[in-house]
This record gives C-alpha cells, structure tokens and sequence, in this order.
C-alpha cells in the first residue's frame, strides 16, 4: 500500500524504554476504591462527573499467558469528580468464563486472538467456544452502566460499586448468541428523533455473507429501529460512523480461512490474512427506512481501520469520514511475543479523510495526519455532524512507529497542530474530551487521559486544558493499570 503511507522510519534514538513500556502488560489483581493523591495542579471545580474506562486487566491466569492483549479479561476503572477531588475504583468483569477460570487456575476457553487452552491442537480442536471478556468499552445509558466487547452481549454493571450484574440482553433485543459491538455512538440530537439523545451501535453476523444488524435506542433504552442487510464476503469491522441518515461501514478487505481454527492449530484472529492489493468496500446504509433509499456500496484503498474518528454530510449525496488507517495488518503470529514488538517494522495508524460521493460511487482520500496516531476522539457534541477539533493519541516523535506517548490536537480549520507529550516513561491511553458546561467553544474543555509511568510502576491521571493542551493536574493511582482500551463519561457521580 505505498500510496498510503510511507515506509515505517526507525528512530535512532527513541525516546522511551522498551523494558518501561513491556511493563504495562503485566497483570493487575488487585481490586481497590481509594480518593486519588493529588501530585500537581488543581482538579477544575466545574469537572464534575465520571469517566469510566475499559480494558485488559489480566494477562495471565496463574500464571499461563494470553496469547494476545485484547483476549485479556475486562477490568473496568472509574474515575469520579466531585469538588475538586477524584474518587477510583477498579474491578474485574465478573463473566461467567472469568469466575470458572479463577476457580480452576487455569485457561478454560479458547480466545479470538490466539489464546488457546493447554494441551496443544488437540485439547482444541473442534472446540468453538470462546468467552466473553468484557474488556473493550464502557458506556452508561438508560440507567445502565454496560461491559462491552463485539464478541459477545454485554455485561451490566453497578455504577456505585462496579459490581457485576450479569448479561444485558437489553430487554430482548439481543437474543442468546448475538453481540452488541464495543463501538456506540450518542447523537446529541437526532433528527430522527424528535432531536432527542440516540445510542447507536451495532452487531456482524458472520457466515458465508456477514449481516450487519444496525439498532438505535432513545435514553430510556427503547428501541427506536432496528435493521439487517447482508454483504458479502467475510466481515472484519470492529468500528462504524454515523450521520444524521446515515450508517457507514468499511469492510477490510481480509481473508479468515477456518480450517487451522477447527484444527486447533490456531486462534480465530491467526487465521485473518489481510488482502492489501484488494480495496475496501464502504456500506453507506440509510438509517430511515421510509425513505426507501438502498444501501450504496463503494470502493477505495484504505488499508486496514479499526478506528473512525467522525463522520458528517456535506450534502444528501457527499458525505465526509475521518479514518485511522494502517498500510498492513499486523497479522497475529502464534509463536510471538506481543511484549516483544518491532515498532520499526510495522506500519503506523495514520489520520485520513474520505469524501463519499453517493451519486457518482467515486471516493477521494486525503492523508491528513502522517505522524503515528491512534484512539481519535472528537468533541462528543458533535458526534455525526461537522467539527473543528479533533484529539488523538500520537507517538512523541513526528516520524516513525512507536508507543503512544501524546496527545494530538488537530484543527481542520487552520490545519494546525497541538502536542501534549508523556515522554520519557509516560505512555497515554484513549483520549476523552469532556466539554465545559454552557459553553459554545467546542474545544472548550478538559481532555482526560490515563497514563502509564513506566519510571514508577503505577498510573496517573492526567487533565489537560482543551484550548492549549497545557497539563491542568496530575493525580497518582497507587498501582499500574494495564495499558486500556477505551472509555466514556457522564455527567453523574456515583460515590
């Protein structure tokens, strides 16, 4: 994919410690509720609320690896703010396949990413089974505070405890066997909705063709429209972006081949071989189905996404979508390390724009960011619309492949840049923009993120100014938590 990014450049000089950053990955067991240690600055008095965060908390049953970080179970943290000062909690995602494995010590279930039950191919083969971790993502609605991963249904959680319930199948819209993907979208104002907050999400239905279930709630968790449309083909689609009318959908262009799976040769994620020289089908699929409008599909090359960062219509036929692309897919060796990584010979997310044209099918792609970057987040009021701001993890240097270490704030406006950076031995996590109350500047605001000092053992909380991304306040947790996935905040406190 050389026309989407160039070779990956080795930095002669990086500018963090390996051993620092491997550290991240180790497990963390310990499950605490404490007010946080103020280390500099001051907690702005009008940040009031909750950020929850989601991802793997446990590398290892006793002592037995995963094979990948994303099959780690799910520990959720929350982070309340309330008069300036900051309450945490962490705890794991009680799943049903967390409680047997901790019961028996040892690695029950086969994992999507590789993580495979001892005993070798045999102990594995024909064994489809896999558990539900819990660990993506983490949103509150409706009253409810759910565990997310695209694998399976969600979990439901108490927001004062982070105690776990059980399965949502929220009220039976989801039935035994389906899943509710780690990637909701809230619509501050839905045009079809009376201009009333929606939560969006959605649901890949594998098979020989994939079906894409689309669902839309109000805040009370009802559903408002639900739809399913078949593509063809395998589906590897971990992330989505909405407008006002529109779902859209990028299918990488991947190729799982089954049979080492059933064998138990193999994890499910080990057997996706990505398909550079194909293009990326893009499913624009119209959300009000009185329209009687049909689902378009176009072509690009686009490499591989996992993440979109908004999405938003110049026009009822031109549509515009920011991507973190990847010129290849990292493709899941079983015999590796994924402690051991070569920042220098992989490819970095980069930020790009696509223009969809629905009348002509054509698509036009602009490479925006070309510094290593990851985890957009655009300011959540304009969540589908057109935005100014956006904010992203990035790499402490401008060129090359490595850790995230910063944040990036981009405006589309002026095409100027802002970078935050954690290095030497910080290494951030998601990004969460939350926005000043009664405020009109869109960036006005906080950003929050967690991060990892490597020189300490233990994470920190960070808060940035949103206009000048100056450091407002750092706080210190009395542990590490394992490098996350991502998270969200609400207005409420729950203490």
């Amino acid at each position: 994919m050389t026309d989407l990014a160039s070779n990956p450049t080795a930095t002669t000089h990086p500018p963090y410690s390996k051993q620092e950053w491997q550290q991240g990955y180790e497990s963390q067991r310990r499950e605490e509720a404490y007010w946080l240690e103020l280390i500099s600055g001051s907690v702005p008095q009008g940040l009031t609320g909750t950020l929850f965060r989601n991802g793997p908390g446990l590398l290892d049953i006793n002592g037995i690896p995963v094979q990948h970080p994303f099959d780690g179970d799910g520990m959720v943290c929350s982070f309340t703010f309330q008069e300036g000062n900051v309450y945490f909690q962490n705890r794991f995602v009680r799943t049903a396949g967390f409680v047997e494995e901790q019961a028996t010590g040892t690695i029950l279930y086969r994992n999507i990413f590789g993580t495979q039950k001892p005993g070798g191919w045999w102990k594995n083969a024909f064994d489809f089974q896999h558990k539900n971790i819990a660990n993506t993502n983490i949103i509150y609605w409706g009253d409810k505070l759910l565990a997310l991963w695209e694998g399976g249904l969600p979990y439901r959680l108490d927001p004062k405890t982070l105690e776990t319930i059980g399965i949502d199948q929220l009220d039976g819209v989801l039935a035994e066997g389906e899943a509710f993907a780690a990637h909701p979208w809230i619509e501050p104002n839905s045009v079809l909705n009376n201009n009333q907050p929606c939560l969006i999400n959605f649901y890949i239905e594998p098979g020989l063709s994939s079906t894409i279930h689309t669902y839309e709630f109000d805040t009370n968790f009802k559903l408002l429209r639900k739809q399913s449309h078949s593509i063809p083909g395998f589906a590897f689609i971990h992330d989505f972006a909405i407008t006002p009318h529109y779902y859209i959908f990028f299918q990488n262009p991947v190729q799982f081949n089954p049979i080492p799976f059933a064998l138990g040769l193999r994890g499910a994620g080990e057997c996706i071989k990505f398909k550079p020289e194909d293009n990326t089908r893009i499913w624009v699929i119209p959300r009000d189905k009185n329209r009687q409008q049909p689902m378009t599909e176009l072509e690009v090359n686009a490499g591989f996404i996992f993440h979109h960062a908004n999405a938003f219509e110049v026009s009822n036929q031109q549509l515009c979508v920011d991507s973190i692309c990847y010129a290849d897919f990292p493709e899941v060796d079983p015999e590796s390390d994924f402690r051991d990584v070569d920042f220098d010979a992989l490819y970095p997310g980069q930020l790009w724009r696509f223009t969809l044209n629905l009348e002509t099918a054509v698509v036009k792609k602009e490479l925006i960011e070309p510094r290593c970057c990851e985890f957009p987040y655009a300011p959540p009021q304009k969540a589908g619309q057109p935005y100014r701001y956006l904010f992203m993890g990035t790499a402490h240097q401008p060129r090359g492949n490595a850790p995230l270490q910063a944040i990036l704030k981009y405006d589309w406006e002026t095409r100027e840049r802002q970078v935050w950076s954690a290095a030497p031995s910080g290494f951030i996590s998601e990004p969460i923009f939350v926005p000043q109350p009664d405020s009109d500047a869109e960036d006005d605001g906080w950003v929050l993120t967690l991060i990892y000092n490597g020189a300490k053992h233990r994470s920190e909380l960070v808060i940035l100014d949103g206009k000048t991304l100056s450091e407002t306040a750092r706080l210190a947790l009395k542990y590490h938590i394992p490098y996350g996935l991502h998270g969200s905040w609400v207005s409420q406190c729950f203490v």
